[in-house]
């Protein structure tokens, strides 16, 4: 019963995650149009018709645009915190009956076993999510306005986890966005640096006592203030000085923003076809 992901899309322009088993299959935010994420799930060979459950981390337009028409069209469940549902309900449209689930601390869905913990972002009642199948685990942790000590307890032993690495300190400070949003970006309830990234994941591969060789994929890059290879490097050199080796400790993607990864199993940490490593 291997698990299986693909990265429909990760970015400020639209985040939804595809994980499946042989008998569940899920998605973790819907932030394209339903059309996209159809056309995106199909050009993988993955379909719609298939999905168990829509998760949805918090309620920006990033993450639940497609969530309405997808639980319309295909008769699927979406599960959010109550905060979440409360300020997400107009977006959605209308969901149908029962279709409307509350999250719970940890539960079982299909296949799977869900954690949702709390991250510091600035919605009503945002959540990242630890998906296990008792055998591998993934762990998505985006949207995050600092690194809270609780971070660590939640992605530790992990088999992989998309992470944030949303902007570049210099290309935002100077880049077009108004003051203001850029000290939104930049505050506690905003976005995870390349820098603050690259700080956090040689600590979480210090104390994974599970996986020999993680796959970690930088997601939720931003188009104007940040660059996949700029990401990419500044992880990389920090977690080798940090010791580990990239191909031997851990694999280290972006996760891709225009397109859909193909499908990636990750017990058998194989090579992700359509993620790029740098440019």
């Amino acid at each position: 019963m291997a698990m299986k992901m693909a990265v429909l899309a990760s970015g400020s322009s639209g985040n939804s995650i595809y994980l499946s088993t042989d008998n569940t299959a899920i998605l973790i935010d819907a932030g394209l149009s339903g059309k996209e994420l159809e056309r995106r799930m199909k050009s993988v060979k993955l379909n719609p018709e298939d999905i168990s459950a829509i998760l949805v981390t918090h309620e920006h337009g990033d993450h639940i645009k497609g969530a309405g028409v997808l639980s319309r069209r295909y008769n699927i469940p979406i599960y959010a915190s109550a905060g979440t549902w409360k300020a997400a309900r107009k977006k959605l449209g209308k969901i149908g009956k029962g279709y409307e689930r509350t999250i719970e601390e940890s539960w079982q869905l299909g296949d799977f076993e869900i954690t949702s913990f709390p991250i510091p972002h600035d919605a009503a009642e945002p959540v990242g999510f630890v998906v296990s199948d008792g055998d591998v685990n993934f762990g998505l942790a985006t949207d995050i306005g600092y690194i809270a000590d609780e971070l660590y307890d939640h992605l530790k032993d992990l088999d992989c986890i998309l992470l944030e690495a949303n902007h570049d300190i210099d290309l935002l400070r100077e880049g077009s966005y108004p003051g203001m949003l850029k000290r939104r970006i930049r505050g506690n309830e905003g976005h995870l640096s390349n820098d603050e990234t690259a700080e956090l994941l040689p600590e979480l591969l210090k104390t994974n006592e599970k996986s020999s060789c993680p796959v970690v994929l930088l997601s939720h890059l931003s188009a104007e203030n940040n660059r996949p290879e700029l990401a990419y490097l500044t992880v990389k050199n920090s977690v080798c000085s940090a010791g580990f080796q990239i191909g031997k400790d851990l694999i280290l993607k972006c996760a891709p923003r225009d397109e859909a990864s193909e499908i990636y199993n990750i017990e058998t940490a194989e090579i992700i076809k359509g993620v790029t490593d740098s440019a």
